[in-house]
């Protein structure tokens, strides 16, 4: 890590925290944890969205038949191994199977996603019986007046919403070494391949869900680093998008400079068929409106196995280095560029600027004033209507929320004034300046690229609830703060547990990273579903 210790990075990337130790959010420990799993085969495990699709419509499988399927998986997998994964289901999510089958018998096909079912992270509103909390105890019981503009982008693609997941409260912007994938609400998510390790955040619920099978996709978001740490060490392919691809109305803030809401699945594919429904204008979210030559792409277009062949691929030195076991993997990552066609530059010399206190301060500032945004929109049914208000609720019920780690983030947001200080501005303009124009777009200019290349992170870590989190490695703050596009894929594994590889590069580049990732996966072929083990399966010695 080059920023300091107590960055943003290390409690979204630093995965590692409490996954199955068993905790909840009342700090009880389940017993079960330490059992080892018994779980029926799943008849659906690893079908993919296409695969999915084509059952349907060839009548092997309605779409009520798939959502009560995974509904039966969620039950018996998810609670009762302490995966923690699905915060609260969707009461009418039968109901929405059935009227889609009697669209498909009257002839109306919405498209690939018909029938598909999809879990939210729990930051994502959803006009419907559901609540939408950040997993926090201070919004339970509120509901959406409206849908975001994510879910009604899958609502009118056909698919199914299953249920929200669980994640990092807050979205992981609390307190300081907190544990990633805890809630008060929903308490401590797993890492689906051994369960005593972390899912990382703050998407935990969403990656740990589509992981193992609980849902054919998920939806998560990002600020600096939740959908991609999740989705490395979890074994499964996330598309952070650039800032203004996806629209955010309704979606619980942190930074309207670097939140946006990505696609979460098993394959590239699945993956470029989600983002094709969640894509597009939102006339409540002012940053739509620099992708508007960018909508209504069909991503699924850029799937070729041969689009690394002569692409400029620049090696991300800065991110190796991770450990004496994972170093020897990830060089294989590098080895594979070259077998697909890719002209490899190797190293390409990233700045190191001290990026963290200027993202800091944009944070800051801005989740206070989102926050706040988020709230009157919700209306009557907020129970809380400040930031201050979080704060005093947390204080009040401290035994429930506090249990495990503090709330000094908020603390120090709440003081902030308005988005016009000179101290917000210009930290916004130093961050622009040292991602993007020193940064992002400077080294692709210098070395011609088309995409940059590096680890994702190391392997999952311990989950702790005393220490917080100890994922090794991160690579996910330069395309953060830049609000430029990043997609991770699972490329090998170290005792199990899954080691993910990333491309990123400039902005509005997904076309070309999706092309590029799909190139990779098909060459490689890492993705293997998880065994659902209490712990990790170590080497006898």
């Amino acid at each position: 890590m080059t920023e300091s210790h107590l960055n943003r990075r290390n409690f979204l990337m630093l995965g590692a925290g409490l996954a199955a130790t068993g905790c909840t959010g009342t700090g009880k420990r389940d017993e079960k944890a330490d059992e080892p799993p018994s779980v029926k085969n799943f008849e659906l495990e690893e079908m993919g969205v296409a695969t999915l699709g084509k059952a349907i419509r060839e009548g092997k499988y309605s779409c009520a038949a798939v959502t009560e399927k995974y509904l039966e998986r969620i039950a018996q997998v998810d609670r009762p191994l302490g995966l923690n994964a699905v915060l609260e289901l969707n009461p009418d999510a039968r109901a929405i199977a059935a009227q889609l089958d009697d669209e498909l018998t009257a002839g109306q096909d919405r498209g690939p996603l018909h029938g598909i079912p999809v879990l939210l992270k729990d930051n994502i509103a959803s006009a419907d019986r559901m609540t939408t909390t950040a997993g926090s105890l201070a919004l339970e019981g509120s509901v959406a007046p409206a849908d975001s503009r994510v879910a009604a982008g899958l609502r009118a693609a056909g698919a199914v919403i299953l249920g929200k997941a669980n994640l990092s409260e807050w979205a992981n912007y609390r307190g300081w070494r907190s544990t990633s994938g805890w809630s008060a609400r929903g308490g401590q998510t797993a890492n689906p391949y051994a369960l005593d390790r972390n899912p990382s955040g703050s998407s935990a619920g969403s990656a740990a869900g589509v992981a193992a099978n609980l849902c054919a996709l998920a939806v998560g978001t990002e600020t600096d680093g939740s959908i991609v740490g999740p989705s490395s060490v979890c074994g499964i392919v996330g598309i952070k998008p650039t800032v203004g691809l996806v629209g955010r109305s309704g979606i619980i803030p942190i930074s309207h400079t670097q939140d946006t809401a990505g696609p979460m699945a098993r394959t590239v594919a699945d993956a470029a068929v989600l983002l094709n429904a969640i894509a597009g204008a939102d006339v409540n979210d002012r940053a739509t409106a620099a992708g508007r030559n960018h909508f209504g792409q069909d991503y699924t277009r850029y799937l070729d196995p041969g689009a690394l062949s002569g692409k400029k691929i620049g090696v991300a030195r800065k991110y190796f280095g991770i450990s004496y076991l994972v170093d020897p993997i990830v060089e294989q990552s590098v080895v594979a560029l070259r077998e697909a066609g890719a002209e490899v530059i190797d190293p390409v010399e990233l700045p190191s600027p001290k990026l963290w206190p200027h993202e800091n301060t944009v944070m800051q500032y801005e989740f206070k004033h989102g926050l706040k945004a988020y709230f009157d929109w919700l209306g009557p049914s907020a129970p809380v209507k400040s930031l201050q208000d979080v704060i005093d609720f947390n204080t009040a019920n401290a035994n429930r929320e506090l249990v495990f780690f503090g709330q000094q983030i908020m603390e120090e947001a709440v003081q902030k004034g308005p988005l016009t200080d000179k101290k917000y501005t210009d930290a916004l303009a130093e961050c622009r300046r040292l991602s993007r124009t020193e940064g992002i777009d400077a080294v692709m200019d210098k070395y011609g690229l088309d995409a940059i290349f590096s680890p994702t992170s190391g392997p999952a870590g311990m989950t702790d609830p005393l220490g917080g989190d100890h994922l090794l490695g991160g690579n996910s703050g330069l395309p953060a703060v830049a609000g430029y596009p990043h997609v991770t894929l699972p490329f090998s594994w170290l005792f199990g547990l899954p080691l993910g590889v990333s491309f990123w590069g400039r902005a509005w580049s997904e076309p070309l990273l999706i092309g590029l990732a799909y190139a990779f996966e098909q060459a490689t072929g890492a993705r293997k579903p998880p065994r659902l083990l209490p712990t990790v399966e170590f080497p006898s010695t």
